[in-house]
């Protein structure tokens, strides 16, 4: 049948389809974007307890990122959720909010592993030297260390990140409409399949953009490869 001839209801169904799924998306977008803004620097305070000095402080710290690495991110959604109602009688009303915190505290915890491993890579003969040189803690840092820690953990953080973009379906497990979900209440109210292979194309491409990003970033610092 031409394109002419096919009835409307077909071009308002897709239509109304896509306007369901981008709206999903877009609180995709925003578990995704918040989530590596928060974790990022909450990571790098959490690598300073698990390198501190200070027994406690590190024991503390480094037993605390053990639990989140070891329990699944779908877990501590649930448990921040429903923790503070069962166990406090004060119920989280935003479910946004607990998928958020959920996310930043087990990225958090991956992103400070990865750092703590970066910094820990770096020669202790560099910082010797630059104490020689009489340079200050903060210039041995920013000077020497710093471009050759990002130059290290760019390719395990961008693993992670891209694992991030996936991860923020686990949303649904507590009714977050984010991208997954809308494709499967449209599944279930419609029975129809193609939404969800139409979501893995936006799966695709945002691991893609990402995977070409991260590609351009490394390139450009490879000149710490020699």
């Amino acid at each position: 049948m031409p394109v002419s001839m096919m009835p409307l209801s077909v071009f308002d169904d897709f239509a109304n389809v896509n306007i369901s799924l981008l709206s999903g998306f877009k609180t995709t977008l925003l578990i995704f974007f918040i989530t590596l803004a928060a974790s990022l620097p909450l990571g790098l305070l959490i690598t300073m307890g698990s390198m501190s000095k200070i027994a406690p402080v590190k024991a503390v710290v480094r037993t605390f990122v053990w639990i989140i690495r070891g329990t699944p991110l779908m877990l501590q959604v649930m448990i921040i959720f429903y923790g503070p109602g069962l166990l406090f009688d004060m119920p989280m009303r935003d479910r946004l909010t607990a998928v958020l915190v959920a996310f930043i505290i087990n990225y958090a915890a991956y992103f400070s592993e990865i750092y703590r491993g970066g910094i820990s890579s770096i020669p202790q003969g560099q910082y010797e030297a630059c104490k020689v040189l009489g340079m200050t803690k903060s210039q041995t840092f920013f000077r020497v260390v710093l471009l050759q820690v990002v130059k290290r953990i760019v390719p395990p953080m961008s693993n992670e990140i891209i694992t991030l973009v996936k991860d923020t379906s686990l949303a649904r497990v507590i009714s977050v409409t984010e991208l997954m979900k809308s494709a499967q209440d449209i599944v279930n109210q419609r029975a129809i399949i193609w939404p969800l292979f139409y979501i893995g194309v936006f799966y695709l491409l945002f691991s893609g953009l990402l995977t070409l990003l991260f590609n351009f970033i490394e390139k450009k610092m490879s000149y710490f490869n020699g």
